[in-house]
């Protein structure tokens, strides 16, 4: 299983960005898909995650409301469109892949950094 996040980027304050990520050996229509995050001298937190069987969605409190994750099962791929970004929500986010909602992810994209400048 291998997963490519793309998107990230340097965007100002209240400014959006959207973040992909292309599976390839594993559909991510049977999948739970979730995106985390890393700040500098911080552990990897949760942002979000989607139960691919039937779109149910995830979301940190911290990221609620302003993050919204999709799939586009045709493409299998997942995005992780961010609106009203903070700089607090500057980090390298990663994708990450399970075969059902409970377990540890198994599988992890390479990490993509956003910086947000206020």
């Amino acid at each position: 299983v291998q997963l490519q996040a793309s998107g990230g980027g340097l965007v100002q304050a209240r400014e959006s960005l959207r973040l992909s990520c292309t599976a390839s050996g594993r559909s991510v229509s049977r999948s739970m898909m979730g995106w985390f995050r890393q700040a500098p001298g911080k552990e990897r937190e949760f942002v979000a995650a989607i139960r691919g069987t039937d779109y149910i969605t995830f979301y940190s409190d911290a990221v609620k409301g302003r993050f919204t994750i999709s799939t586009d099962n045709a493409k299998n791929t997942v995005y992780l469109q961010m609106n009203s970004l903070k700089a607090e929500d500057t980090a390298v986010y990663f994708c990450a892949a399970k075969p059902a909602d409970y377990g540890r992810y198994d599988s992890w994209g390479q990490g993509t950094q956003v910086t947000v400048s206020s």
